[in-house]
């Protein structure tokens, strides 16, 4: 399971200057891999660090400060791309490749999951001139990686977290972090602002609150709105409404989730407090790292929650299972069925039941749980 060492032609790991970071899937994916991004800039200080990454995963650049680059690409290898369709095949990516060829990197690590072939950006980054190229692969990557960590990952309840798979790739060439935690830094530009809208949506200040988000990119891992309304219901508010009991309840969703997020609001006995417009990444962090409690889906939120330190309540529907909240308090509710670990993004099945069969009671009741561990 070791990495390939070094031969006497290809320079050591601590000797890299220019180090290229590749994670081209998600925004959430993106997260789960700061603790090993850290522990490059940590073992590496004087090196500059790039990091590659899709359009969601790029817009984490401002709360990475610690990154010295970020590029975007849509790999075509990921998910199906979006390119503008008068856009000849193939520019977008011979563009990236003089890019890299510019650079003159002197290593690269591709961080992927273990369902996801890291081969294709192994190929562009020996085609790049990169000479150190680091990642998992089961295959046989021949000369398209000098340092390749055979991959003992099968989709299962006990692999490995997508954290530790990462810390622990970095680690067979050296690198190493003394806080494995996800990075997000809060910019308070973002927290002014989210104050200022709490106020404007008619939260006392002060005033603890829920946070509920029932938005997810892929429909089978969205709970019912519905149901979500039903678990929150019973969590704040007074018979005036939620934003004047001991405890408010705070709805948002996602760009696009605006059908969700009407669906919550009509189902409740009192509508929650909305802010107003549409939340940039920033504000919705600040919106998380304010809250008492994050009631989710397994989405991009629950990892800014656990990076913000904001316990979670997380409806994980089973299509993967090494994505749950990372180093936080959290309750991570499933029904199990034998159809799990499917990857779909669409229920095969129809049911989602690995989801509707938990009960909005369930929810509400882990909501409590996390709610008096975190009381004074």
């Amino acid at each position: 399971m070791s990495a390939v060492a070094s031969s006497p032609s290809t320079p050591a790991w601590d000797q890299a200057r220019r180090v290229l970071l590749l994670r081209l899937d998600g925004l959430g994916d993106v997260l789960m891999s700061t603790p090993a991004m850290a522990a490059v800039r940590e073992s590496l200080p004087q090196a500059r660090l790039t990091l590659l990454a899709s359009p969601a995963g790029a817009s984490l650049a401002p709360h990475l400060p610690w990154l010295d680059q970020v590029l975007s690409y849509e790999a075509p290898w990921v998910k199906p791309g979006t390119a503008a369709p008068d856009r000849p095949v193939g520019e977008a990516d011979e563009a990236l490749l003089q890019r890299l060829r510019q650079e003159r990197f002197d290593a690269a690590i591709i961080f992927s999951t273990c369902t996801q072939s890291a081969l294709p950006a192994a190929l562009l980054c020996r085609l790049a001139g990169i000479p150190l190229r680091l990642a998992h692969a089961r295959e046989n990557s021949y000369g398209l990686l000098s340092h390749r960590l055979a991959e003992p990952d099968a989709l299962r309840p006990t692999m490995r977290h997508e954290v530790q798979r990462q810390l622990d790739l970095v680690a067979s060439v050296g690198l190493h972090t003394a806080d494995p935690g996800l990075r997000f830094t809060l910019r308070p530009a973002d927290v002014r602002r989210v104050a200022a809208q709490l106020a404007e949506a008619g939260l006392v200040p002060g005033r603890p609150y829920v946070l509920v988000h029932p938005g997810a990119s892929a429909p089978s891992r969205r709970y019912p709105p519905e149901a979500f309304a039903a678990a929150a219901a019973g969590l704040a508010g007074g018979d005036d409404g939620p934003g004047q009991g001991a405890l408010a309840l705070v709805a948002c969703a996602g760009p696009g989730e605006a059908g969700l997020l009407q669906r919550l609001c009509a189902a409740l006995p009192h509508p929650p407090l909305l802010l107003p417009g549409a939340q940039s990444l920033g504000e919705l962090a600040a919106l998380i790292a304010g809250a008492r409690l994050l009631i989710a889906n397994n989405s991009g939120p629950v990892h800014l929650a656990a990076a913000l330190g904001t316990p979670v309540v997380t409806l994980y529907a089973l299509t993967n299972p090494q994505h749950t909240p990372w180093r936080v308090s959290a309750r991570v509710l499933s029904h199990e069925v034998p159809c799990r670990d499917c990857l779909q993004s669409v229920c095969p099945e129809g049911h989602q039941r690995c989801l509707t069969g938990v009960p909005p009671e369930a929810v509400a009741g882990a909501a409590r749980e996390l709610l008096a561990e975190a009381s004074p």
